[in-house]
C-alpha cells in the first residue's frame, strides 16, 4: 500500500511511518519542519525514516496549508490512502499565536480533504484531539458526547476539522476516520509536552510547575498503542452503508477515541519520573492555566468493538522507557 502521511517529522507521524515501512508499505511524507520546537529533533526523526525506508520513503518539505504548492508537489506521486497528522499543536500556544492554528489546522485540513477528493483516495484518517471535549464533566469522554464548548482555539480547530470532514463525507462520499488522541507519550516525544518538560527540568535541577495545585489527571497513552490504533483504523475504512457510525454519522465518516482508558494522576507520573531520573522534584503548585482541563479519560468502547483495539496499561514501564530514550538522545 502507498500512504501519504502529513506531519512526517512529528512524534506520531514518525512513529507511524516506522510501523508502515516495517510492514512493507511505501510512504510519502510531508512536513514543513517549522521551529515550534527544536527542528533538530525533527531532522533526527527524518534521518531515521530515510535509513529505514530507503526508496520506499519519499519526503516532501512543504507547508500543506499552501494549496498550490501541495498540489504541485504531489502531482508526480501516487498513493492509495492518507493519514493527515500534521497540525499546529499545543493548547497553550494557541492563546499566543492563534493565526498559526487557523492556517495549519483549518486551511491545511481543507487542503488535504481536497486532495483526498480529487485523487479519489480509498480512505483518509485524520488527527483530532481529546481537547474537543472541553469542559465536559461526564467521564469517561465518549465519542457520542456533545463537544460544542471548546476551551481553547486549538480545540475549536479540531472540532471544526471534524465538521468539515463530515461535510466532505456527505458531499463526496470520501471514507474518513477522525482520531481523538489522548496525551500521547513515549520515545521520540514532543519537547512541549509535560513528560519531556518535567524530565528536562529534573535533570537540570529546576522547579516543576504543577497546575491546578496537582489535582490533574490525564489518560496517558503510550506511543505503541496509539500507532496500533492508527494502523487498525487506516486498514478499515468506514463503509458507505447508511448505518450509524461511531460518533453518530450516517455517512462514511467515523470518530474514535484512542486512549489508555485510564486516567492517571499527574503526581503519580512525577513520582515515576523521580524514580527513573534518580532526582527529587522541587514542585511549585500553581492555579489552573487558561484553556486547560483538570482531567481526561477516554471511553474506547467504539474502537475496541470495531477494530479490536486494546491498549496495554503501562505507565509504570512507559515513563522509564521515555526517560531511558531521553538519556540516550541527550547523551546523559
Amino acid at each position: 500500500m502507498q500512504v501519504l502521511v502529513t506531519g512526517a517529522a512529528g512524534f506520531i507521524g514518525y512513529s507511524l511511518i516506522i510501523a508502515l515501512l516495517a510492514r512493507g508499505d511505501s510512504v510519502i511524507g510531508i512536513d514543513n519542519c517549522n521551529d515550534y520546537y527544536d527542528p533538530a529533533l525533527k531532522e533526527a526523526r527524518l534521518a531515521g525514516l530515510r535509513e529505514q525506508g530507503g526508496n520506499r520513503f519519499t519526503f516532501l518539505r512543504l507547508d500543506f496549508a499552501d494549496h498550490a504548492a501541495l498540489v504541485a508537489a504531489l502531482e508526480p506521486h501516487t498513493f492509495d490512502r492518507i493519514v493527515h497528522l500534521g497540525a499546529q499543536a499545543g493548547v497553550r500556544y494557541s492563546i499566543e499565536n492563534p493565526h498559526a492554528y487557523v492556517q495549519s489546522n483549518l486551511v491545511g485540513h481543507v487542503n488535504l480533504l481536497e486532495v483526498a477528493r480529487h485523487r479519489q483516495v480509498e480512505h483518509m484518517v485524520y488527527a483530532s484531539s481529546s481537547s474537543v471535549y472541553g469542559g465536559n464533566t461526564k467521564l469517561p469522554f465518549s465519542v457520542e458526547d456533545r463537544v460544542d464548548f471548546p476551551l481553547s482555539l486549538y480545540a475549536a480547530t479540531k472540532k471544526a476539522d471534524e465538521l468539515m470532514s463530515e461535510t466532505y463525507a456527505h458531499l463526496y462520499r470520501i471514507p474518513l476516520t477522525g482520531l481523538r488522541f489522548f496525551t500521547v507519550y513515549g520515545p521520540w516525544g514532543r519537547p512541549d509536552m509535560m513528560l519531556w518538560i518535567f524530565t528536562r527540568k529534573l535533570f537540570a535541577g529546576e522547579t516543576l510547575p504543577v497546575f491546578n495545585h496537582g489535582d490533574m489527571y490525564r489518560d496517558f497513552t503510550y506511543i505503541d498503542d496509539i500507532i496500533a490504533g492508527v494502523v487498525a483504523s487506516l486498514d478499515n475504512p468506514p463503509p458507505d452503508d447508511g448505518e450509524v457510525k461511531a460518533g453518530g454519522s450516517l455517512k462514511p465518516h467515523r470518530l474514535y477515541n484512542i486512549g489508555n482508558n485510564q486516567a492517571e494522576s499527574l503526581m503519580t507520573v512525577i513520582g515515576l519520573l523521580e524514580e527513573a531520573t534518580g532526582r527529587t522534584a522541587d514542585i511549585e503548585f500553581l492555579p489552573m492555566q487558561p484553556g486547560d482541563v483538570p482531567r481526561t479519560f477516554a471511553d474506547i468502547a467504539a474502537i475496541t468493538r470495531a477494530l479490536g483495539y486494546r491498549p496495554t496499561p503501562r505507565i509504570e514501564s512507559g515513563v522509564p522507557n521515555f526517560v531511558a530514550w531521553y538519556r540516550d538522545y541527550h547523551g546523559l
